[in-house]
Formats: structure tokens, C-alpha cells, sequence
């Protein structure tokens, strides 16, 4: 049998609705290419690593970031909190918050800076507020607008090299001045037209000033320094993604202080690329002759294909006439091994697995000091792409509950609910459901 035309596939995506009733648009946007001039696809991706001081069990400073549901704008803020600990903590997510939601409810990045600064306490001794910011507003056309306060100046990267962007720098009067030791605060905002393959990265001082004292860096890593790692990191693997590229900048100051970070150390990181797609296929079909439909559309996706669940598998197999070979390397008795078969990147068992995929995702998808396992595998997929696609079998399997009980309350279909929402709300993803 000769495969159906790939717009068939295509078509069935875009009609996909959202929870709201509307129809959920495939593409994330276009950008035009620096050297072509032809617009290209492009996906933002947010990414961001974090360690708090040596010895504080709580952050002191604060990444936030967001997309905007009523025009689609990546919002994004750094805030660091002066000191450490709890303390500098509340007044970083009060900052962080304060700015994504003025910018989030369109007050203009500038007038949304002075109420922030003219909100927060200033400290008696030094003359400077209790917290500093970088605050990044992505356009869906990708015009970057930044402001920043007292943070170290971010890093862009075009093409393996830092270019240096204008910068507006702008004085701003606090109303309680009068009250501490004369400091004229400096806003320094910057706007660019983002190109694919761009590189923002952003840092506190924990970052910059890493390694104070020491014999190789008796001032700090300092800026310089920074920007150079940086671009050997980008050049030995010119696809690391955005969170990789902050977690090797934050451990590689963490190691200037000797793995005993003398301040809380943040980094974030915004790439603009071509989207990478996912399709994660679980549960059966309500009717069996629907069986070689789901093999089509499994088989004509273009990206990183998942299989969850063994009936499904089963399914795949028979109509692809493709074998599943068990992997029992990454064994844990907790999540049932991985499998093998041909077009897919794993195969994995269905509900205990995307339950304990769902419970990762709710701790921040950090699977450091996690045991390897299906479950893990799975996240790391998640996190590495853009837009993901959930096809959702709708036969009720009996093993999981009382087939009488009404179809909403079908346990797969919530579990990929949650998960399709953790992923959109928490990691800025595109996601789709299709149920079959």
C-alpha cells in the first residue's frame, strides 16, 4: 500500500483546537535569514541554570520567563537580589514579577523600569536597590527589546562572534533620593532584529565576579572572559542548546570558586533557531480498523518519534512490519525499560512511565542525580524540543480502571493533558493533542 500524500498529515495537525475552541497555528514564526533574505521558521527557546550561594538553601536570585497568550511575546526577566539567601530572594521574584507583568499587560519597558526601581527599597548604606534586572521582551516579529539595571551587560552572539549592540543609556531619578547617598541610576536599553541562529545570553554578577581573589582571577572571570568561553563553547558544538549553554557557564564559575560559590550564580540564554518537532504516539485506537491510519501518520512525521505504551507499540510494529527489541540497559524497577524499533527514537511502557515523566516535568525537569531510565529519556526529548504532538488513543484500557466509567475520566488522556499543559505554561513549548 502506497502512502497518502504528507499535506494529509499536515492538514489533520492544523485543525487540532486548543481547550478555548480555537484553531492552535502550527507555525511559531517567521524571521528573515541575515544572508538570504528569505523568512525562515524560527523557534525561540528559553533556557536557564542556577546555583545559590555556598552554604544558603535558597536562591537569592530569580529567572523568569513567559510567553504572552494575548500576542504571543516571549517575556523573560533576571533579577538579582542584593546579598544572598531568602531575603534577597523575595525582593528578586518581587522585581521579577513586577516587570513580566507590567510588560506582559503592555506598560512600555521603560515606564515599567522607573515603577520598579521607584518600588523597591533602597539600601541606606550604598545608595543602590535591594535588586538588579535584566528584562528581554521578544516580539513575535523577533524584535528584541531589553532593559537592564546593574546586572553585567548580556552577551549576542551572531555567527560565532559578539556583536555589540547600541545601547540608550538613560538616568532615572529615584523619588526617595534625598534619603540615601547620591547614585544616579543608569537604565541601559538596547533593540535589535533578531536573526536565526542568535545567541542572547544573559548573567548575574555571580558570574562575572566568580573567582574574586584567586590567583587566576584576582578581579573576577570578568566580562572578557565570559564572552570568550562562551564563544569556544558555541564553537565546539554550534547546536548546544539554551539551557545546556547556561548550565556550562554556571558550572564553569562555580569551578572558579572552587565549587563553593561565593554568590548566587544564574545564567539565561535565548536562542532563535528552526523549531525541532516531537511526536509522542500513546494508547490504541477506539477502533481497531483505525490501526493502520496511526501506523501513516507515525510513519510520515518528520522529527523525533516516541512510542509510549506496549499495545501501541504492538500496533506500530504489526502495520510498519517493524520488530521491538527490549533495551535493558538503563534498568530501574521503578519505570519499566525501553525497547527499540525502527523510526523511533524509544519505545516505552504507557501510563507508569508518563506519570513519572509528568512528575520530573512538575519539579523543573532536572534529572541531575536522577538513576537513567524511560522516564528521564523522555524529558530530556521534551526539553530538547520545540513542538510537540500527542497522538491519544481513546480505547479505555481495563487494566487501568472500570471501562462504565465516563471517558473523560480516562487516566492516559489526563496524564497527557498535564503534561501537554507543563510543557506549554512551564517550558514556553508548542504543544498539540490529537485524539484518535
Amino acid at each position: 500500500m502506497s502512502p497518502p500524500d504528507k499535506v494529509v498529515f499536515q492538514d489533520m495537525i492544523d485543525s487540532v483546537p486548543n481547550p478555548e475552541g480555537k484553531q492552535q497555528p502550527v507555525l511559531v514564526g517567521e524571521i528573515l535569514d541575515g544572508q538570504t533574505g528569505q523568512k525562515q521558521e524560527t523557534f525561540v527557546e528559553v533556557g536557564s541554570y542556577q546555583l545559590c550561594k555556598h552554604n544558603q538553601r535558597a536562591e537569592g536570585d530569580v529567572f523568569l520567563s513567559q510567553k504572552n497568550p494575548k500576542d504571543g511575546r516571549v517575556i523573560t526577566t533576571l533579577s538579582d537580589g542584593l546579598g544572598s539567601g531568602i531575603k534577597a530572594g523575595v525582593l528578586a521574584t518581587l522585581t521579577a514579577t513586577m516587570a513580566t507583568k507590567f510588560i506582559a499587560n503592555d506598560m512600555s519597558i521603560r515606564r515599567a523600569a522607573e515603577i520598579i526601581m521607584n518600588t523597591l527599597p533602597v539600601c541606606k548604606d550604598r545608595g543602590i536597590s535591594y535588586a538588579t534586572f535584566t528584562l528581554v521582551d521578544i516580539e513575535p516579529d523577533a524584535t528584541v527589546r531589553i532593559m537592564e539595571y546593574d546586572n553585567p551587560p548580556y552577551v549576542l552572539v551572531r555567527q560565532e562572534t559578539v556583536i555589540e549592540p547600541i545601547k540608550d543609556i538613560t538616568p532615572i531619578q529615584r523619588k526617595d533620593a534625598s534619603t540615601a547617598p547620591k547614585r544616579e541610576a543608569l537604565l541601559h536599553y538596547s533593540r535589535y532584529q533578531a536573526r536565526p541562529g542568535d545567541r542572547l545570553i544573559f548573567f548575574s554578577d555571580g558570574v562575572t565576579q566568580s573567582g574574586m581573589g584567586s590567583p587566576c582571577y584576582p578581579f573576577g572571570w570578568g566580562s572578557g572572559n565570559v564572552q570568550d568561553f562562551i564563544l569556544r563553547e558555541i564553537h565546539d558544538n554550534q547546536l548546544v542548546s539554551a539551557r545546556e549553554l547556561a548550565r556550562t557557564v554556571v558550572q564553569e564559575a562555580s569551578l572558579h570558586d572552587g565549587y563553593r560559590p561565593k554568590d548566587d550564580i544564574t545564567c539565561g540564554v535565548i536562542y532563535f533557531r528552526k523549531p525541532r518537532d516531537l511526536l509522542v504516539v500513546t494508547g490504541p485506537p477506539l477502533h481497531k480498523e483505525r490501526d493502520s491510519e496511526l501506523a501513516r501518520i507515525f510513519n510520515l512525521f518528520e522529527g523525533d518519534k516516541i512510542i509510549c505504551g506496549g499495545t501501541t507499540a504492538n500496533i506500530l510494529s504489526r502495520e510498519l512490519e517493524r520488530p521491538i527489541r527490549v533495551n535493558l540497559k538503563d534498568f530501574d524497577p521503578k519505570v519499566p525499560p525501553c525497547s527499540q524499533m525502527e523510526g523511533a527514537a524509544m519505545v516505552t511502557e504507557g501510563i507508569i512511565t508518563m506519570g513519572a515523566v509528568s512528575e520530573i516535568l512538575e519539579h523543573d525537569g532536572d534529572t541531575e542525580g536522577m538513576k537513567p531510565n524511560a522516564a528521564t529519556r523522555i524529558v530530556e526529548h521534551f526539553l530538547n524540543c520545540d513542538r510537540i504532538w500527542f497522538v491519544v488513543g481513546t480505547k479505555i484500557n481495563e487494566a487501568h480502571q472500570d471501562p462504565t466509567m465516563p471517558v473523560e475520566l480516562e487516566i492516559r488522556r489526563n496524564v497527557v493533558k498535564k503534561i501537554a499543559a507543563l510543557l506549554q505554561d512551564k517550558y514556553l513549548k508548542e504543544t498539540h493533542i490529537q485524539y484518535f
